[in-house]
């Protein structure tokens, strides 16, 4: 890695820590290796919302050590039939993504890491604005996709808290 991208790639994640921080949608955002980690504001049990260097590639995800928050919303999933990509589709829309220009939504992956953390994942489509040296535009894609999965995930299973009756 040359320094310029260390440069580059150190205010990407500051200017996605910025982004989270004013969106108000997190309990804590934290710096963390290669990323950025913000913690889920109401979900009944920890859960965290990722931008992250996986290898080469970005990843948005949200992960939680919790089997039965995961649960719930794999149970919410099927119970109402839409794909995890057309939920995270629908807000990445409201909140100006335009696949045209900032990329298609990718698959959602979603199992169980190697450090036993319930994960939902996909890449993030930054790699012709990093190319291009426009690190507003790779920022601005993954503030969206970030944003969106958190307003995704929330209307699932128990991440908005509460009781079920």
């Amino acid at each position: 890695m040359t320094s310029a991208t260390r440069i580059d790639t150190d205010r990407f994640l500051k200017d996605v820590e910025a982004a989270a921080t004013a969106a108000a949608v997190f309990s804590e955002v934290t710096p963390v290796a290669e990323g950025v980690r913000c913690k889920a504001k109401d979900a009944a049990e920890d859960a965290w919302y990722w931008i992250v260097r996986d290898g080469p590639t970005w990843m948005v995800r949200m992960a939680t050590p919790d089997r039965w928050l995961s649960e719930s919303i794999e149970a919410d999933l099927m119970h109402h039939g839409d794909p995890m990509e057309d939920l995270i589709e629908e807000e990445l829309v409201e909140l100006g993504h335009d696949p045209r220009t900032d990329g298609p939504m990718p698959t959602v992956k979603h199992f169980r890491s190697e450090d036993r953390l319930y994960t939902f994942e996909n890449p993030l489509p930054v790699d012709g604005a990093f190319a291009a040296g426009d690190l507003a535009a790779a920022t601005a894609i993954a503030r969206r996709f970030l944003l969106a999965y958190e307003a995704a995930f929330r209307q699932l299973g128990d991440m908005a808290g509460g009781d079920e009756d």
